[in-house]
C-alpha cells in the first residue's frame, strides 16, 4: 500500500477512536468512506474495496471497543448485564449479515444502503424525545435480544460496528441515560465486531483479486494503520465524554452521522 495511503489511515485512526471513546460509536461511519476510497484509489473495483472497508473495519472496532469499554468502566457508565445480552444477541444478527453481504449482495449497492441507514439513524435520534433525567432504563433481557439480533443483522450487512443504531434504541427505546447508553454500546461492539470481522474473513478467503496482505475480505495493512492510533484515542475520547453535557454528546453524535450518511449516499463532496 502507498505510504500516502497508510498515512490516511493512521490519521484516520485518530478522529476513530476519539469518536469511539466519546461517543460510543465504532467509527465505521468514519473508517469505511476513507477505507473504501483507499482501495478505489489503488484501482480495486467497488465491489471489492466495499467489502474489504466492512471487513477490516469491523476488526479495529473489536479492539477499539476493548479500549473504550475499560475507560467507560472506570467512570461507572457500563451495564454489563444489558451489554452482554445485547451484546450476544448483535453477534449472532452480525454474524449472519455479513454472510449475507459477502455473498449476495454488491458493494455498489451496499455502499448507499450504508449511507441511508446512517442518514435515518441520525434522524431519528434528532426528532425522538430524550427519556426523562428520573426514567430508568428498562431491565428486560427478552428486551434487550429482541432489539440486539436485528441491529446485529444490519451492522453485519452494511459494515458498521453497531452503535450508530443501538444509541438511538438505548436512548429512546430503552431509556438509558446518555452517558451510559455510550458506554454500554462500545462494550457491545466488543460482540458485534468480532461476529462482523469473522464473517467476512471467512466469507472472503476463497475470492480473487483481493489487495496484498488480506486473509479473506481482512486487510491487515488497513487494519494496522487503524488500529494502532484508535485505540489509544478511544481512552482519550472516553474521558473528553465524561467531561462534556449529555445534551452537546447528543447533538455531535447527530451532526458527525447526518454528514457521513450524506457522504456515502453522494449528496456532499
Amino acid at each position: 500500500m502507498p505510504l500516502e495511503y497508510i498515512l490516511i489511515l493512521l490519521a484516520t485512526g485518530i478522529a476513530v477512536g476519539f469518536a469511539q471513546g466519546l461517543l460510543g460509536v465504532g467509527g465505521c461511519f468514519i473508517m469505511v468512506p476513507v477505507t473504501t476510497m483507499v482501495f478505489i484509489g489503488m484501482g480495486f473495483p467497488v465491489d471489492i474495496a466495499v467489502k474489504v472497508a466492512f471487513g477490516s473495519n469491523l476488526l479495529v472496532v473489536l479492539f477499539g471497543a476493548l479500549s473504550g469499554s475499560l475507560a467507560h468502566h472506570r467512570k461507572g457508565a457500563v451495564w454489563w448485564k444489558a451489554a452482554i445480552t445485547l451484546g450476544i444477541a448483535a453477534a449472532a444478527g452480525a454474524l449472519l449479515g455479513s454472510t449475507v453481504t459477502s455473498q449476495f449482495i454488491s458493494g455498489g449497492g451496499i455502499k448507499v444502503a450504508f449511507g441511508a441507514v446512517i442518514l435515518a439513524a441520525a434522524v431519528w435520534m434528532l426528532i425522538a424525545r430524550p427519556p426523562k433525567v428520573e426514567e430508568e432504563p428498562k431491565d428486560d433481557p427478552r428486551l434487550w435480544v429482541a432489539w440486539g439480533f436485528p441491529v446485529g443483522i444490519v451492522s453485519g450487512l452494511i459494515g458498521l460496528g453497531g452503535a450508530v443504531l443501538l444509541i438511538p434504541v438505548l436512548t429512546t427505546a430503552l431509556k438509558f441515560k446518555m452517558h451510559r447508553a455510550i458506554g454500554t454500546s462500545i462494550a457491545v461492539m466488543m460482540f458485534s465486531g468480532a461476529a462482523g470481522a469473522l464473517g467476512y474473513l471467512l466469507n472472503g478467503l476463497n475470492v480473487s483479486g483481493l489487495p496484498a496482505y488480506s486473509t479473506g475480505y481482512i486487510n491487515w495493512i488497513a487494519w494496522g494503520s487503524l488500529a494502532v492510533t484508535s485505540i489509544a484515542m478511544a481512552q482519550v475520547g472516553a474521558r473528553t465524554a465524561h467531561m462534556l453535557p449529555a445534551k452537546w454528546l447528543r447533538l455531535i453524535f447527530i451532526a458527525v452521522m447526518a454528514y457521513m450518511g450524506l457522504k456515502m449516499i453522494g449528496a456532499v463532496p
